[in-house]
Order: C-alpha cells, then sequence, then structure tokens
C-alpha cells in the first residue's frame, strides 16, 4: 500500500503544528522547573483533562483492544473497564488532597507524608522504579505499536520507525514542557477521535463486512459480541468481570490508573489551579476514557474478525512481517490497509497523534522524577532553575533510547500489559489507606513492593499448571496485603511531626487520623463539609453508573436494541444530574 501525496501532507501538518505549539510556549516553560513540569499550576480542568484522554489514547491501545476482543470478545474488555471505579474514586477521594499537598510530584509525597531515611530511600527508589523502569516499558509498547503499524501501512524497518518517531516526539517533548504537551493534546484528541471513528466507518463498511447489523449478526462475531460475559458460565464471568470488579480495581497498580492517583494523573492534579479544577479533570479525563472511545476500536476489532479470522490469514496476508510480532494485536492496522488516501492520512495522523501524546507525557513525567526527586533532593539542592530545565532534557533523551531499544524486544502490547498487572498486584490497597490511616509508614510501602514482586515472580516463572491467571492474581494480592499489613503493625509509627505537618496541609479524612488529631500541634478541619466520606462514596458509584450506563446506551445504540439504549441513557442521565447536584452543593463550596 502507498500513502499519496494528501496522506503524507495531512501527517506533516500534525508534526509541524506540534512542534510550533512547543516553540510558541518554550521560552516560558524553560524559565522554571515548576514551569517545565507543572506548567505554574495554572491549568484548567477541561485541558487537564483532555490531555489525560489524549495520554490514555496510546498508538498501542488499539492494538491491546483488539488482541483482547479477539480472543475474548467485547466482554474481555472489562480488564481495564474495571478501571473506572479506580478512578472515579481518585475524582471524589484524592483529587483535593493532592492539590493541598503542593508537591512538585507524586514521588515527592513520600517525604511529606512518612519520615527518617526508609522515606527518603522510598523516594529515591521509587523515582528510579517508576520514572526508568516502569516508564521504559509503558513507552516501549507504545513504540511497539508504532512499529507494527509503520511495518504495515509505510513499510518502513522497526529500526528506522523506532529512530525517526523517537527523535521527533523527544525533540517536542524537550522544547514545550508540559504546557506544550497540555496544548498539543487537545488538537491530538480531537483528531485521534476523528481518527478512530473514521477506522470504524470504513471497517464495517468494507463489502465482507456489509454494514453495522451484518457486522454484530455474523457468525464470526455473534458469540463474542456481548458486553457481559455469559453469567451461566463461571470459566467467563469470574476472571473477565467479577475479578476486576470485585478484586483488580482496588489491588492493582497499574499506570494512568492507580488507586489513589499517581503518575502523570497526579501530575495534571498538581498543575491544576485549584482543587475543584483537579477534580473536575479526573472526572472529564474518566467520562470520555471509558464511555466515549471504546466503541470505535472494538468494531474494527470485530470486523476484523471477519475479515482475519485467524493468524494464519494474517500472516498470509503480510508475508513480509516477521512472523514473531504477527499477533491478534496485528489486525488493527491490518484493517487500516482498506481505508481510502486522504481519510488515511488523517487516521495514520491520528494515530502519530496519540503516540506523539503518550510518549511525550512519559517522557515529562520520568523527567520530573530524576530531576525533582533525584537530582535536587540528592544530588544538588541548589540547583539553579536552568539547570533543572536542562537535567530534565537530558533524562528525556536517555529514557527515549531506552524504550525504543526495549520496543525492538517486545512482541504484544498485551505482553507489557499483564506484565504490569502482575507486578503491581497487592499494592493497590496501601496506595488508598496512606490517605486515611497514619499507622501506615515507609516500611509498609517498602515491604508491599518487595512482597509483590517476589510473590509475582514465583507465581509466573514457578510450575503451577494448576492455577489460573485469576487465582494467582487473588495469591499475589492476598499475599502481599497481609504481609504489608503485619509489617505496619509491628513497625514503628512515623515521627509525630511529620504526621501533623502533612495532616495540617492536606486535611485528610476518616477515623484513621485520630491519633494525629490529637497531638497538640494540629489544626481544625477546614471546611467539615466536605470531608463527608459518604457524599465521595456517593458521588463514586454515582459517576461510575452514568460512565457505564453511557458506554452501554452506544453498545445498545451500534445493535439497534433501541429500548434498551434508551434506558440506558435515562441511567446515565439521572446518574449523572444527581452525582453533579451533590458535588456542586458539597465539594465546590
Amino acid at each position: 500500500m502507498q500513502l499519496q501525496l494528501l496522506d503524507w501532507t495531512i501527517i506533516a501538518s500534525v508534526l509541524v503544528s506540534s512542534v510550533l505549539v512547543s516553540l510558541a510556549v518554550g521560552r516560558k516553560a524553560a524559565s522554571s522547573a515548576q514551569e517545565f513540569f507543572l506548567s505554574g499550576r495554572s491549568m484548567p480542568w477541561w485541558l487537564l483533562g483532555a490531555s489525560m484522554v489524549a495520554t490514555t489514547f496510546s498508538t498501542d491501545t488499539p492494538n491491546l483492544v483488539a488482541d483482547i476482543t479477539r480472543t475474548k470478545g467485547v466482554a474481555g474488555n472489562w480488564v481495564w473497564w474495571a478501571f473506572l471505579i479506580t478512578g472515579m474514586a481518585t475524582a471524589f477521594f484524592f483529587a483535593r488532597g493532592w492539590r493541598r499537598s503542593g508537591v512538585a510530584t507524586d514521588i515527592e509525597y513520600y517525604e511529606i507524608r512518612y519520615s527518617g531515611k526508609p522515606a527518603a530511600f522510598l523516594r529515591i527508589f521509587r523515582a528510579v522504579y517508576l520514572g526508568l523502569i516502569f516508564n521504559v516499558l509503558i513507552m516501549a509498547s507504545v513504540t511497539l505499536a508504532a512499529i507494527k503499524l509503520g511495518t504495515i501501512l509505510v513499510g518502513a524497518s522497526p529500526l528506522e520507525i523506532v529512530i525517526v518517531a523517537g527523535s521527533v516526539t523527544l525533540l517536542f517533548s524537550i522544547l514545550g514542557g508540559l504546557k506544550g504537551v497540555l496544548i498539543t493534546d487537545l488538537m491530538l484528541f480531537v483528531l485521534a477521535m476523528t481518527g478512530s471513528i473514521a477506522a470504524a466507518y470504513f471497517a464495517v463498511s468494507m463489502p465482507q463486512v456489509g454494514g453495522i447489523s451484518a457486522l454484530f449478526e455474523h457468525p464470526q462475531v455473534a458469540g463474542k459480541s456481548s458486553i457481559l460475559p455469559s453469567l451461566s458460565d463461571p470459566d467467563a464471568y469470574i476472571p473477565l468481570l467479577l475479578i476486576p470488579l470485585l478484586v483488580q480495581w482496588w489491588s492493582v497498580w497499574y499506570p494512568g490508573s492507580e488507586p489513589g492517583g499517581g503518575g502523570y494523573v497526579a501530575q495534571r492534579m498538581l498543575a491544576a489551579k485549584d482543587e475543584n479544577n483537579a477534580m473536575g479533570a479526573v472526572v472529564f479525563f474518566n467520562f470520555a476514557h471509558y464511555a466515549l472511545r471504546p466503541w470505535p476500536w472494538i468494531l474494527v476489532a470485530l470486523a476484523s474478525m471477519i475479515v482475519f479470522p485467524d493468524l494464519d490469514s494474517l500472516r498470509a496476508a503480510f508475508p513480509d512481517i516477521d512472523p514473531s510480532v504477527v499477533g491478534n494485536d496485528l489486525a488493527y492496522p491490518a484493517m487500516l490497509t482498506f481505508v481510502p488516501s486522504g481519510w488515511l492520512g488523517v487516521i495514520l495522523a491520528s494515530l502519530l497523534a496519540a503516540y506523539m501524546s503518550t510518549m511525550s507525557t512519559s517522557l515529562n513525567l520520568g523527567s520530573s522524577y530524576f530531576t525533582n526527586d533525584v537530582y535536587m533532593r540528592f544530588v544538588n539542592p541548589k540547583a539553579k532553575p536552568a539547570q533543572l530545565v536542562t537535567i530534565g532534557r537530558v533524562a528525556m533523551a536517555i529514557t527515549m533510547v531506552a524504550a525504543g531499544f526495549l520496543a525492538l524486544q517486545l512482541e504484544s502490547a498485551l505482553q507489557s500489559f499483564n506484565i504490569l498487572l502482575s507486578i503491581g498486584a497487592g499494592t493497590g490497597l496501601l496506595f488508598l489507606l496512606r490517605w486515611y490511616w497514619d499507622r501506615i509508614n515507609a516500611w509498609s510501602e517498602i515491604s508491599a513492593m518487595i512482597i509483590s514482586f517476589v510473590t509475582s515472580l514465583a507465581l509466573q516463572l514457578g510450575n503451577f499448571p494448576n492455577l489460573l491467571d485469576w487465582e494467582k492474581l487473588l495469591i499475589s494480592v492476598g499475599v502481599t496485603t497481609a504481609g504489608w499489613i503485619i509489617v505496619t503493625l509491628i513497625t514503628p509509627r512515623d515521627d509525630p511531626d511529620t504526621l501533623v505537618g502533612f495532616y495540617n496541609k492536606v486535611q485528610p479524612r476518616g477515623p484513621g487520623w485520630e491519633w494525629t488529631k490529637a497531638q497538640p500541634s494540629a489544626t481544625r478541619e477546614r471546611n467539615r463539609s466536605a470531608h463527608t466520606l459518604h457524599l465521595s462514596l456517593a458521588c463514586m458509584v454515582l459517576g461510575c453508573t452514568a460512565v457505564y450506563s453511557t458506554m452501554f446506551a452506544i453498545g445498545h445504540a451500534l445493535k439497534s436494541a433501541n429500548q434498551m439504549a434508551f434506558i440506558a441513557s435515562a441511567v446515565a442521565v439521572i446518574s449523572g444530574g444527581v452525582c453533579y447536584r451533590i458535588w456542586a452543593q458539597t465539594f465546590r463550596n
């Protein structure tokens, strides 16, 4: 397949526009580390929310959804849809606390919440662990998707794609800082949505598919098009629905869906101009991420099951592709080969936009860890603003090179997703409770990381042929949770001055801070109406109901099940309206 001049023009315009935006804000971004990494803490909710959506609209996400849908059906996507609960909990329980904390990164949190050398160790370890190891793994997965797209649609080699795409994104990231990322993310999100909808339209319109009605009636698709797994089959509903909804969302640490908030979500909340904008950004992100975006990807994946029913058909269609990288995730880029010129340029530009958005956010976040939590904290506390920006840019370059190298070793997006899920199993509850229980200390987190890693490694490498993946997850969660709770109870409480300082600044809620509140230097709560846990829980449940109902409404409408679509829409409007009313009367005062 050959790209035409129009396609290349559209792609080039996206690249040029992104660089121009970065150049426009580059001078101010380079004025200080706070401007470069947090945009001066002055950003509105809608821009921050759009940026988070654009960041999660990664090049590898459609491939991941295609892999899941082809192998486990539409219902298999509950493995990531369940993280909506995590996101809504972050919005209504933790967003205000993050913004009040005043930290520059979520890693800095450790030394305002915990005390002593364990807290300092935890800060530098997590900075390297998340900023380098996990960040590189995420970026490598995104780059792998770009490789698969590029080899099919452009005909470039994996190394050429890594060098060209990485260099352009690195330049864009170095120039504009976070503000450049946020502004271009808004443009890139609109383009990415346009491209994904266009891809779905052309996929469904293919002669082999025959339109939207024929798609859902096709024998290859009918058995995998249900939003919910079969409730009469425990082998389906336990791993696909019950485990994600009852266990995974609160127990597993996953980038972008960290229990309690973290990573780029925390960075956006910290960049908000106030607490309410921090909350609004997370709510908007979760609505767009889970309700609006999945269906175009799913439609392409379902259509691919007709056009390319198995891996052999994919290998036959693309004989020049290395057989080792031909997996179900390749079906999404394979379907794009049928898109006509012009629209193909739009879709490729949208996927390039998705790549740039995710990678630039990861580069900025990872370099902020190295700059703020390693270099300025432990190497050169008196570093000048210009030095810090330079260090951040150097860290970006190193991270990009490492991610490109690893991308050449991976085989699929689902492989990376499963690695991240397994390593973080069991740590999630700690990240939730550390805001509500003053007894938790740095040793709690250190032990949770060690136990989770060792347990997951043992379960993955050990010979346990009778254990299913979800059973391994439950074991890992149980062992890790029990382990860090025991460590918490047998280790000393943190220094009272540290706990009181954190309490006075953040004003955490709940009965778990009674010991700290009893200290003479603890201040009284500033706004008791904003500290009602039951209203936060109500908003969280209503928010999840609104988003899931919207998702169901769209799915039923696509299947022409109009009555069910109407009922789901009504539930979404009512629950969303009640949620907003509680929020407006309680949290926005």
